[in-house]
């Protein structure tokens, strides 16, 4: 076995490992990164694009923006249509000044594997059977297979950046860990065209016929979804279909304008609310999806797992700077604040704008009442400048939270 060292192993060449990487390297902070499949898989994942401001600044601290900055379509309002009536919340005017950036998610992971390649640090794609080790003592290592040899890498930290279905979660004993879950009883049918958006901003609508939201990639690539059964399969739904049923759910002068083309990506995402306490255990940390899933209504997932780097970037650069390892005990606290926020307003946005259909109507009573709450909500919430400006807050991203000093 061969055994190679580093100060901080990463599991994932996501994003979020990715970040967390640039950011350490830039500190003189040495890292190697993990990752099961190939480079050319990760960047066929087709995610979200909607960067808070925390997010895109993270972007410029690590040395990448220079393409999220030329080509990104910077938003400063959203809108939010129910049955037809449109409400645009003015973040940038709500919020004091703060915007979100689209800018895709294969975008930034492109940006930031060029990164890492043009400063020759070592990520090793095609790892196999990886499988961190002794997580709670001073002397923590990773072992696993890359090209037919096996490797120990020993380190001092390691980084669960590996998604859900990863080893890092399942490494946290089940008697320590607690997982907490809601299923939502709809998906995502989502489409990826090279037609032009039908409108500069994002548009959330809820109708009769259930959800749809209007987004972009570009100026020239858009992505729609519509909210539809669990039981339905993307192959189900020709692009014609998709089409006529999005005009139908958006507001006539928006539908008016859309441009409609062959699909480029067609796929059905489930949507779960599901966060893992806590995001440490010993010398292992959690991040973005190992550790926490939103519903995408909020624009939260990827946002999350930036703030989860933010967070774990800071207090790893204090550690190294310090010499006090106290800091890292302030990790799962601090990432859990923010992540329930978040868990929170996906799920908010979730219930506001969706139709529940058959759940509601066969629950009874309670069901009518959950109903009634949501009329109340959307009524208080888009017709009052305080409701809108919680939206908007909350929209564009917390400030990140520091650390307690020692």
């Amino acid at each position: 076995m061969k055994t190679i060292q580093t100060q901080v192993a990463i599991i994932g060449a996501g994003p979020s490992g990715l970040l967390l990487g640039q950011l350490l390297a830039r500190k003189g902070i040495s890292n190697i990164i993990l990752e099961r499949v190939t480079g050319d898989y990760v960047l066929g994942r087709i995610r979200a694009g909607i960067l808070e401001q925390g997010f895109a600044d993270l972007v410029r601290e690590a040395g990448v923006a220079e393409r999220m900055d030329a080509e990104g379509h910077v938003h400063e309002g959203v809108e939010l249509v129910v049955d037809g009536t449109r409400t645009r919340i003015d973040l940038k005017e709500l919020t004091g000044g703060d915007v979100v950036v689209c800018y895709g998610q294969v975008e930034i992971t492109r940006d930031l594997m060029e990164a890492r390649q043009a400063a020759g640090l070592d990520t090793y794609y095609e790892a196999a059977q990886v499988q961190p080790h002794d997580v709670k003592s001073d002397q923590p290592f990773v072992t696993f297979e890359h090209n037919g040899e096996e490797y120990r890498l020993d380190c001092d930290f390691i980084a669960g950046c590996d998604g859900f279905h990863g080893v890092s979660r399942q490494t946290i004993p089940e008697d320590v860990r607690t997982e907490f879950e809601r299923v939502y009883p709809f998906g995502w049918l989502g489409l990826l065209a090279d037609t032009p958006p039908c409108h500069d901003e994002l548009i959330y609508a809820k109708s009769e016929r259930g959800f749809a939201l209007a987004s972009q990639r570009s100026t020239t690539r858009s992505r729609y979804y519509l909210q539809v059964p669990l039981t339905d399969k993307a192959e189900d739904w020709s692009d014609d279909d998709f089409w006529n049923e999005l005009k139908k759910r958006l507001p006539e002068e928006i539908a008016a304008k859309l441009v409609t083309g062959p699909s480029l990506e067609k796929s059905i995402a489930p949507l779960r609310s599901f966060v893992c306490e806590p995001m440490q255990y010993g010398n292992l940390f959690l991040v973005g999806d190992a550790a926490h899933i939103v519903p995408p209504t909020g624009a939260k997932g990827l946002n999350l797992a930036a703030s989860d780097v933010a967070t774990l970037y800071k207090i790893l650069t204090r550690v190294y700077e310090t010499g006090d390892r106290r800091y890292i005990e302030q990790y799962s606290e601090i990432a859990l604040r923010r992540v329930w926020n978040g868990e929170r307003f996906s799920w908010w946005m979730t219930n506001m704008m969706h139709d529940f259909g058959t759940e509601v109507s066969n629950s009874g009573l309670e069901g009518q009442m959950f109903g009634r709450f949501m009329t109340s909500e959307i009524d208080y919430y888009l017709n009052s400048e305080h409701g809108r400006k919680v939206i908007a807050e909350q929209y564009v991203g917390l400030p990140y939270e520091e650390l307690k000093e020692y």
